[in-house]
């Protein structure tokens, strides 16, 4: 049976992934730089340490590290050109006036597509799009191998995409499946020879998930876990934490960590795991099965998680259909942005994974409205404490797309209780440390690689200036403009005009239509 049920939990992750699908992405020079010495000029930071804005600065990056960060002015005043930074022969200046500079976004849980975005060049273009430099694949669901390679050729910069952490599904590629500790000690240690950053794990037998997970952490690798239902009754959060997982995804074996009155989610008596709608439907009465927030047990699961240093990676955004499914559906930017492939994919489908709309409606979404209301208090109340969030997406599910669901993410965050400013931290400091790669990245700061979002607008204001469509404003004379997007990113000094990123995704997506003559159409209306 633990043979069976580990199986289980790969195969109902890699619904969607067929490896060798996707197509790799084209190996153009598509940015400008890197350069000798590049000058961005005129700039307000925010530097993702938490420190409030700042600026006008000049920012000077040689090659692709930080060399100076020079304050060039007073806001609303002339910028003193004694002051700037010398352009040196071979330089380049990037006139970046009155606009707002942070490091590149991270994406804690990013997967490079699978049948539903077979290439990869749409997946990585829309992530780029968005400011986001760094993507942890959770999974390399199109296989180890190919991941590596597009992980390689990121670094080499000869693709355009963001770099990638490459986690393998705990058992992928194993021979036979794992049901002892003795196997999982091996399988860990081959992973690692293998070239993979870390494991994404689903659950499996207490004895072969606690061996696995002190075997990664005594070899420096980093882990990610999905406590799926068919393991969470014996193996929850509490448990991985303390045998060394480096971050929970999503919130599946936190509130089963808290159960009052039990020690099973109560299930109905018909309940079917595979059963996509009951696994669903049931997910959102589970919080208030759980300790009441800031109870004695609430208190008590959240203070050890703390001391263990532990990662949440709640990724908000991928269940908001469960709440509010017209809005996920009707969100604009399927329409230019979404492969066919992908809007097929979403729509209710007893095989598709997570796409579980068999008959959901007003009873199911209220559940779920109550559930993000606990859950929002745990995480937001981890953050007051100290505790690190990161950001992650899951995108090409549940009708959340690549890039525009990161953004998604902030702002429900925002809804959680986070400051702006904490948004942004976790966007970028908490997520490259969460992937031990800090010292490199998550802050703009002297010293660290050159990996930049630019926008035109102040995202603290409005964090919707950040989407690839952009913030809707009204002019003074009563006209209806779209303000923001993110303009440059920025990745070791190479410059990455957003909006083109975004214009190669819609032609992408319009000849995959021209194909077969695909409009977008709402579920049950074609």
């Amino acid at each position: 049976m633990k043979k069976i049920l580990l199986s289980l939990f790969v195969l109902v992750c890699l619904r969607g992934f067929a490896q060798d699908q996707v197509t790799k992405a084209p190996e153009l020079k598509e940015g400008d730089g890197p350069y000798p010495q590049l000058i961005i000029r005129g700039v307000t930071l925010i530097n993702g340490t938490g420190a409030p804005p700042n600026g006008p600065v000049d920012i000077v990056v040689k090659g692709n590290r930080i060399v100076q960060i020079r304050n060039v002015g007073n806001p609303g005043m002339p910028i003193n050109p004694n002051r700037r930074p010398k352009l040196e022969q071979g330089g380049k200046e990037l006139d970046c006036t009155g606009m707002y500079l942070m490091p590149g976004f991270i994406d804690m849980h990013g997967h490079i597509g699978g049948s539903q975005a077979p290439i990869a060049e749409y997946v990585f273009k829309l992530w780029m799009a968005h400011g986001i430099t760094t993507v942890r694949d959770p999974g390399s669901g199109n296989g180890l191998d190919w991941t590596l390679d597009q992980k390689a050729k990121s670094e080499q910069n000869l693709i355009t995409a963001p770099r990638i952490k490459a986690y393998t599904f705990f058992g992928m590629g194993s021979k036979t499946p794992i049901s002892t500790p003795e196997q999982a000690r091996a399988w860990v240690n081959e992973n690692k020879a293998k070239g993979a950053d870390g494991i994404k794990f689903f659950g499996a037998a207490p004895e072969i998930m606690d061996a696995a997970l002190r075997e990664n952490k005594k070899l420096g690798l980093r882990s990610a876990c999905h406590h799926a239902q068919m393991d969470v009754a014996r193996w929850n959060v509490v448990k991985s934490a303390e045998a060394g997982l480096t971050s929970m995804e999503h919130w599946y074996g936190l509130p089963e960590s808290m159960l009052v009155g039990q020690t099973i989610q109560n299930y109905p008596v018909n309940y079917n795991y595979g059963n996509e709608q009951h696994r669903f439907e049931e997910a959102g009465k589970l919080w208030k099965q759980a300790a009441a927030p800031f109870s004695e047990k609430w208190n008590q699961v959240m203070n050890h998680l703390l001391e263990l240093d532990f990662t949440i990676d709640p990724t908000f955004n991928i269940y908001e259909a469960s709440r509010d499914l017209h809005r996920a559906r009707r969100q604009e930017w399927h329409e230019d942005y979404t492969l066919p492939q992908l809007w097929k994919f979403y729509q209710p489908n007893r095989i598709s994974h997570g796409s579980y709309w068999f008959n959901w409606g007003t009873e199911q979404e209220v559940a779920w409205k109550e559930n993000y209301r606990l859950w929002m208090t745990f995480v937001n109340e981890y953050k007051n404490r100290g505790g690190r969030v990161t950001i992650g997406t899951d995108s090409g599910y549940i009708f959340e797309l690549y890039g525009f669901s990161y953004i998604r993410e902030m702002e429900l965050l925002r809804e959680a209780g986070f400051h702006p400013l904490e948004i942004i931290r976790s966007a970028t400091l908490f997520g490259a440390q969460a992937l031990g790669v800090d010292k490199d990245l998550g802050t703009v700061e002297v010293g660290k690689l050159a990996d930049f979002a630019i926008v035109d607008q102040n995202p603290l204001e409005n964090l919707q200036v950040l989407y690839g469509t952009g913030a809707i404003k009204l002019t003074e004379d009563n006209k209806v403009t779209r303000v923001g997007g993110v303009k440059y990113t920025i990745k070791d000094g190479i410059i990455y005009d957003a909006k083109k990123l975004l214009s190669d995704v819609k032609k992408i997506v319009e000849d995959e239509k021209k194909k077969t003559n695909f409009t977008i159409r709402q579920p049950g209306m074609e």
